[in-house]
């Protein structure tokens, strides 16, 4: 595929982030983990091996690891963990080992890591991450489930 004609498709299927989902996270450096998963393509559901780094709340991918090595490197993909739902295996839905998903309200991904201890680690290192990052209800509106209004 052309670069011209992959940057189309990626910007038509979503995968081509905004500079604004990444800008201020220093992703080439010491990452809070970083490594090779098999993951699931959003509309055409083939499975690709991605560099996937985790840092400061966002999970990136990209192609290889020399590609996220340097300040002006562009990720594949961007989903920050503060949208997440749920992190957990997904072996009985894919019926593949070492598969697990990350759900958010909008949609599900699905990857494999290359072993159990390498999924766990993920699982247990976006967990972390998602709760680091989500706001905790006292940092948020207090809300009157009776009326839905915010209290004042």
């Amino acid at each position: 595929m052309s670069s011209t004609v992959e940057s189309l498709w990626r910007s038509v299927t979503g995968s081509n982030p905004d500079p604004s989902d990444y800008s201020g996270i220093e992703f080439w450096s010491n990452p809070e983990r970083a490594g090779w998963l098999t993951k699931q393509g959003e509309y055409i559901k083939t499975w690709r091996r991605r560099w996937f780094v985790l840092k400061q709340g966002k999970l990136l991918w990209f192609k290889d690891p020399a590609s996220a090595s340097t300040p002006d490197a562009v990720p594949r993909g961007v989903v920050a963990v503060n949208e997440c739902l749920t992190v957990k295996g997904a072996e009985d839905v894919l019926h593949k080992p070492f598969s697990f998903e990350l759900s958010t309200s909008r949609d599900t991904m699905y990857f494999i890591a290359h072993s159990e201890k390498e999924k766990e680690d993920w699982i247990n290192s976006i967990g972390r991450s998602i709760v680091q990052h989500s706001r905790s209800l006292a940092d948020s509106e207090v809300v009157d489930y009776d009326s839905r209004q915010p209290v004042v």
